[in-house]
């Protein structure tokens, strides 16, 4: 299934979760948080916005924030929350699309270079970020660590959420290093409800080669957007990625 196809209007009608999950004030907070103080006095560029999620609250703290986004139906949500003026969103793959200024801060939040699923675009997704920044600006990346550990000889599975009425599972293609990402939503009846999302799974040495084939260097990484440590525990990072000024001179 291409992208575009899975970004589509039902997906984007019941995206939002005001307050809870990937809306809480406790995961969203930090996140906004530090993404103003990474852009400074200068503007921000979301890669992959979608509903706006983080982009309208760090707007609201100040920093002139632009978008590139893919789906539409995702933009069309967004517009419920901010018109064009507050925050500008340009069409388009985030691997190649190119948004109008320059901006002290590029971010991809919540996974997203995972969707580009080959080598080559993400590649070409740091590249795309480099474009855009001025000198000294950063690029932030939100990922997740595979849990390739957690597959026992045979298996090709795990699950890595279980709740009342939702259950997360990954389904893992090692060889090809892809993952599906698979979401069964469910309630008192027998039936469910299941959504599926390709990834292809970055190891964080991988991503930090990626950045130097752009002209980053790795600048920070934590656990989280608290600035907790990254060990060989953690599930997700946060990686701050920076052109050397040396190499602008």
């Amino acid at each position: 299934m291409q992208q575009e196809q899975m970004w589509n209007s039902d997906v984007a009608q019941r995206y939002d979760t005001p307050g809870t999950g990937m809306f809480a004030p406790d995961t969203l907070g930090p996140t906004v948080e530090r993404l103003a103080q990474l852009a400074g006095e200068g503007a921000a560029l979301e890669f992959a916005v979608g509903t706006g999620r983080v982009a309208v609250p760090l707007a609201e703290r100040g920093v002139p924030v632009t978008g590139i986004e893919l789906s539409r139906p995702m933009v069309d949500q967004l517009r419920t929350k901010a018109d064009e003026a507050t925050i500008p969103v340009v069409i388009g793959d985030m691997a190649a699309t190119v948004a109008p200024g320059t901006y002290s801060l590029v971010y991809l939040v919540f996974n997203t270079i995972s969707n580009l699923l080959t080598q080559p675009e993400q590649v070409e997704c740091f590249r795309n970020a480099a474009r855009h920044l001025t000198v000294g600006g950063r690029f932030v990346i939100e990922l997740w660590v595979p849990e390739l550990r957690s597959l026992p000889p045979g298996r090709t599975a795990t699950v890595w959420q279980t709740d009342r009425d939702y259950i997360g599972l990954d389904t893992y293609d090692v060889l090809n290093q892809h993952v599906v990402s698979h979401h069964f939503h469910f309630d008192d009846t027998e039936q469910a409800q299941l959504y599926r999302s390709p990834h292809r799974y970055i190891w964080p040495a991988e991503l930090d080669l990626m950045a130097q084939l752009a002209g980053f260097e790795l600048e920070s990484r934590h656990g989280d957007w608290s600035g907790g440590e990254f060990t060989a525990e953690s599930r997700s990072h946060v990686s701050v990625y920076r052109i050397p000024l040396t190499s602008l001179s």
